[in-house]
């Protein structure tokens, strides 16, 4: 079976960065079939920029103007609805590519239907193309546990505990987008991608990184964090605004789900995931003030493994046990901030 590539680019005030992207594509040992560049209304010359670019292509390069200022994912969503071919790649404005990237992810495609996307691992570097000397999964943790759980097709119970997959690192099936789109306002593109995209068939990952990952003050959407301190921080300042958001957030994948059931194969597995991320989530977020009421909540989550499916485990179960409010603990940060200075 013969597959057709469409990039979808989305560009925004990114002239610093976009040539070298733009120039790296069109290196491509397998060339893609056409580029789709939605520009989210540049002041910058990016749009000039995909302009000239189109006009050299070795291959039908579209331009797409917004008439107002879209945001990341609902710009996402135009670039991807206006792609033709049968596979969509999702490409940052800032990163580069390796040469062969779209061939490796080709390979991949055809060697089983069933498999409805890929995406790779990368190399990080910053503003000035220097190397970080790390990887992208390195960065927020996608462990060699949990790829391998995803190469024996249990990404679902992978990405109901955290997201992994980077969308600039993916690429899926087209036919699949009356399942995908809309995308609702307020989700991040990739993270809604990826699990609908679980809900469907196969995600396969690539160890190898396929692309280097700039990691920059001005882009919209960071990689993850960096060290085991910042993880740390962020977590001793997540709260109950940040969990009832999440489930919010999984709640519009639940009724997508609902809405178009016979559609995804694993939507009922997909179902029951998502309402228990969705109880766990919401009981974190309401823990009783009473310490023995809270001891026993924390209790039932531990011993029904809530914590290791759904959150990060003796860190969270010991977090909640300490009963400290985010804010409470966002001001402890600051005392400490304070005082070494």
């Amino acid at each position: 079976m013969k597959l057709t590539f469409s990039v979808a680019m989305c560009t925004f005030n990114g002239s610093r960065f976009l040539p070298a992207q733009l120039r790296s594509i069109a290196e491509q040992t397998r060339l893609p079939d056409e580029v789709v560049i939605c520009d989210d209304g540049s002041s910058d010359g990016s749009d000039a920029i995909g302009d000239a670019f189109a006009g050299t292509a070795p291959f039908p390069v579209r331009m797409w103007r917004n008439q107002t200022t879209f945001g990341v994912t609902a710009n996402f969503e135009k670039a991807i609805s206006l792609c033709e071919s049968s596979i969509v790649v999702l490409a940052d404005q800032d990163d580069v590519w390796y040469r062969h990237k779209l061939t490796v992810m080709e390979n991949a495609l055809l060697a089983a239907d069933e498999i409805v996307a890929v995406f790779s691992d990368a190399d990080l570097i910053d503003d000035r193309s220097q190397p970080a000397h790390r990887r992208l999964w390195e960065s927020f943790s996608f462990s060699r546990r949990e790829q391998k759980r995803f190469f024996g097709g249990d990404a679902l119970r992978v990405l109901i505990k955290h997201p992994v997959v980077t969308g600039a690192t993916m690429a899926f099936r087209r036919n699949l987008l009356d399942r995908l789109l809309p995308i609702p306002a307020g989700q991040m593109h990739d993270t809604w991608l990826a699990f609908l995209l679980a809900a469907s068939g196969r995600i396969l990952p690539i160890a190898e990184p396929l692309m280097q990952y700039r990691r920059h003050q001005s882009q919209q959407i960071g990689p993850g964090l960096q060290s085991f301190r910042e993880r740390r921080l962020r977590a001793q300042c997540t709260g109950p605004d940040f969990y009832l958001g999440e489930a919010r957030h999984f709640r519009e994948i639940q009724q997508r789900l609902e809405k178009q059931r016979t559609c995804f194969p694993y939507a009922e597995c997909a179902l029951r995931e998502i309402e228990n991320k969705i109880a766990h989530r919401e009981r974190r977020a309401t823990l009783p003030r009473n310490n023995a009421a809270r001891i026993s909540v924390v209790i039932r989550e531990i011993f029904n493994r809530g914590y290791w499916r759904y959150s990060q485990g003796w860190q969270s179960a010991a977090k909640d046990l300490a009963g400290l409010t985010a804010k409470q603990k966002t001001a402890m940060l600051q005392q400490r901030t304070d005082a070494q200075r």
